[in-house]
């Protein structure tokens, strides 16, 4: 079992940054590809970052250049620093962990861009 909790959401402006955190319990958290997802009112969730287990990452387009995903095993966390930030980058924020056919959920950490 792994639980998730999420950090670091909050409002700022065009342009601003934010950093979120996801810290996970349980064992073998270097076992598991991370990622970030986002789902904005009316919107379905959309899969922002990966990050896997060796440290490949990837990126949604929209993302690219802007937001980067990072992971510290000894501390069981994953980070995702946003930059350059949008008032469509504004979302409920949700970290998954996954290993194969397991997933794991974070209850997720509002992140809302003011024009």
């Amino acid at each position: 079992q792994v639980q998730l909790v999420e950090s670091g959401g909050g409002l700022v402006q065009t342009g601003g940054s934010l950093r979120l955190s996801c810290a996970a319990s349980g064992k073998i958290f270097s076992a598991y590809a991370m990622a970030w997802y986002r789902q904005a009112p009316g919107k379905q969730r959309e899969l922002v970052a990966t990050i896997g287990s060796g440290g490949r990452t990837n990126y949604a387009d929209s993302v690219k250049g802007r937001f980067t995903i990072s992971r510290d095993n000894a501390k069981s966390t994953v980070y995702l620093q946003m930059n350059s930030l949008k008032p469509e980058d504004t979302a409920v924020y949700s970290c998954n962990a996954n290993r194969g056919i397991i997933d794991y959920w974070g209850q997720g950490t509002q992140v809302t861009v003011s024009s």
